[in-house]
């Protein structure tokens, strides 16, 4: 199974990027969210690294993920910042709510997940869909720069009991017509100098053009499509960005 965040890649996840650390965009979608009334969602919501805040901020965020394991570490998160949320499992493909959100928010790049073109853009029109009229669909992309660099690097971290995890990535296919990559994720967890568990990942991404993601929100129903590069709203993306957030519109009703 691909991308599939077991044990330890959660456990991992949740050390390298814990709830409330920022790579400036907390900030961010907590200022974005401000022009917001209503209910917000949060696809692929992870540990809570930016659910938990935007909750303390007094935001009514919601939250699914396929990763049951990722699901725990965001309900544990919850618990110790005394702050409740509505956590479920499901899946990009075939989310569904009873009610419409003001705003969708995807931070992180989680939507490159989605590795087929096809399916990606059927995903947005289910944002569409759940959007109430003249709500906003927010959410990061990665920049291909970060697709297409060096590979084979080796990361440690050391847990409060003084335990070693382990991640070696090593990506092994890139494809660029289907502008994929595949990586080989292998995590392993050492206690007392001897190996307690291993986890192998298959971990497939999608990299989009700037221009190409735009013209899918707009495909899927989009309007007032805005392209920020590395947090700095309304400033167009640039050589060197990390990061490329789009934020888009669903017409009010009565509108074409």
């Amino acid at each position: 199974m691909e991308n599939r965040y077991g044990r330890l890649a959660s456990w991992v996840y949740n050390l390298d990027k814990p709830v409330g650390r920022s790579f400036g965009d907390v900030e961010y979608y907590r200022q974005l969210l401000g022009e917001c009334a209503g209910p917000v969602l949060e696809p692929a919501v992870g540990n809570g690294r930016i659910l938990v805040p935007l909750l303390k901020a007094g935001f009514a965020v919601e939250g699914f993920d396929t990763s049951e394991e990722m699901l725990g570490h965001c309900r544990e998160a919850c618990r110790t910042h005394d702050v409740a949320a509505n956590l479920t499992r499901r899946r990009f493909e075939d989310f569904a709510y009873d009610r419409k959100f003001a705003a969708i928010i995807i931070p992180a790049g989680s939507l490159q997940l989605i590795t087929d073109a096809a399916a990606a853009s059927a995903v947005l029109r289910r944002f569409h869909q759940h959007l109430l009229p003249g709500g906003k669909l927010v959410l990061d992309l990665d920049a291909i720069d970060g697709f297409l660099g060096p590979s084979g690097a080796l990361r440690s971290w050391t847990t409060e009991e003084g335990e070693l995890l382990t991640l070696m990535d090593h990506r092994v296919e890139t494809d660029y017509i289907a502008q994929t990559t595949l990586s080989h994720l292998r995590y392993e967890h050492w206690r007392s100098g001897n190996l307690a568990a291993t986890e192998l990942d298959l971990f497939k991404l999608r990299w989009w053009g700037v221009e190409e993601f735009a013209l899918a929100l707009y495909a899927a129903g989009f309007t007032d499509v805005v392209v920020s590069g590395n947090y700095q709203r309304g400033r167009r993306p640039r050589k060197g960005d990390q990061v490329v957030t789009f934020e888009a519109t669903r017409p009010p009703s009565g509108t074409a």
